[in-house]
């Protein structure tokens, strides 16, 4: 008997929207950390990371609607804006449980933007697809 290991098999997650609320909340994760340095180590205000936290939402919700919609392989705009809403969501809701926030003009507008970018971001994985 020839004891011949295998390479171990990558870690895959099947439900595509699942795979998109991952990867968007690891982009959320990094782009908290890169304000955190830019905070830190430059002349930035707090007053300016509104917008700058604004901006990580849209490109983590993009980047989550770009997984969905290139797992999922078909209806990129519906799992995309599926992603976007529960992103959203478990913003809102995270910022409520840790920060004791209330709903605002600002949650509105952090939720639409995420529904809107995943949408974007699941138009285009599904067809780079291809």
């Amino acid at each position: 008997m020839s004891s011949v290991k295998q390479a171990p098999k990558p870690l895959l997650i099947g439900s595509p929207l699942l795979a998109g609320v991952v990867f968007s909340l690891i982009w959320l994760g990094i782009g908290a950390l890169f304000l955190s340095f830019m905070l830190h180590f430059t002349n930035m205000k707090e007053s300016e990371l509104g917008t700058y936290a604004l901006l990580v939402h849209v490109f983590s919700a993009l980047a989550g609607g770009f997984t969905s919609g290139k797992r999922s392989e078909r209806k990129g705009w519906y799992n995309g804006g599926t992603l976007g809403l529960f992103y959203g969501i478990i913003v809102i809701i995270v910022s409520f449980l840790a920060a004791d926030a209330t709903l605002s003009w600002d949650s509105v507008l952090m939720l639409g933007s995420a529904l809107l970018s995943g949408i974007l971001g699941g138009v285009v994985g599904v067809n780079l697809k291809k």
